[in-house]
């Protein structure tokens, strides 16, 4: 069965540091990219950031640069989601996901590319 389970969210002040985890199903990890997405109340979803299964790629959305820091550890088929800086337009729930394709370097920020998504965490970043 395939399985995502995302945690590590929570309420924090502007400027604090929050690392999100998303537990998959080896089923679901094995070889595949991952990817993180959020979704502001109103607001479409949108790509953070992705990692291939290799963990030698990774892309950001350009605005994440520098704070956000995605990473996995495929022997604990968990991805991970370092955001520091935080800001109160980072308030959004946090959905991690997995691609269809599966391939040691593949990656894509491509949202209809991704098969297989959690329930998502929510962060809320006050002022």
């Amino acid at each position: 069965q395939v399985q995502l389970v995302e945690s590590g969210g929570g309420l924090v002040q502007a400027g604090d540091s929050l690392r999100l985890s998303c537990a998959a199903s080896r089923r679901t990890f094995s070889d595949r990219a991952m990817g993180w997405f959020r979704q502001a109340p109103g607001k479409e979803r949108e790509f953070v950031a992705a990692i291939s299964w290799s963990g030698m790629n990774t892309r950001y959305l350009d605005s994440m640069k520098g704070r956000f820091t995605i990473s996995r550890d495929n022997a604990k088929n968990t991805v991970y989601l370092q955001m520091n800086s935080l800001k109160p337009e980072d308030t959004a729930v946090y959905y991690c996901a997995a691609t269809g394709t599966r391939g040691i370097y593949y990656i894509t920020a491509v949202m209809s590319e991704y098969n297989y998504w959690g329930q998502g965490t929510q962060v809320t970043v006050s002022s």
